[in-house]
């Protein structure tokens, strides 16, 4: 089975899907944080590995906890795995932290944040030269 063929994808897509559903529904671990989410699934073209990205949305200590949380759950997710999936071989489950979700949220927080001190800036701008004209005649 080629990286890149249909049926590679088609069994990428099922086990991100099942394994995002094990995470959020099987998983009985504290420490893995309920904002996980399962970004996307590699499958190796053997079905020996796949790589998971991983993201959780909170602070660095959720991350380091989800982190540690599914390292330590990683037999039985691939035992879960192997009882929904028929697959010739269940593969060797690799979790990936991808903080992409995060660092876009934190990105956009920091243009909204921009954006409003700049229309406060010019909202201030306009009312100090509004103060500084001179007056008219028909003004006094």
């Amino acid at each position: 089975m080629r990286k890149n063929s249909v049926k590679n994808t088609r069994v990428n897509g099922e086990v991100m899907r099942v394994l995002a559903d094990i995470i959020r529904t099987e998983v009985k671990d504290p420490r893995i944080s309920p904002l996980t989410s399962v970004v996307s699934v590699e499958v190796a073209p053997d079905l020996k590995t796949c790589k998971a990205w991983i993201s959780v949305l909170g602070d660095e200590k959720a991350v380091l906890d989800t982190q540690a949380g599914l390292k330590s759950s990683e037999g039985f997710i691939r035992n879960q795995l192997a009882r929904k999936i028929n697959l010739r071989n269940t593969p060797q489950i690799t979790f990936i932290m991808d903080q992409s979700i995060a660092y876009g949220v934190s990105m956009s927080k920091k243009i909204d944040d921009v954006n409003r001190d700049m229309h406060e800036r010019e909202a201030l701008e306009a009312l100090s030269s509004a103060a500084d004209a001179p007056q008219t005649e028909s003004d006094r």
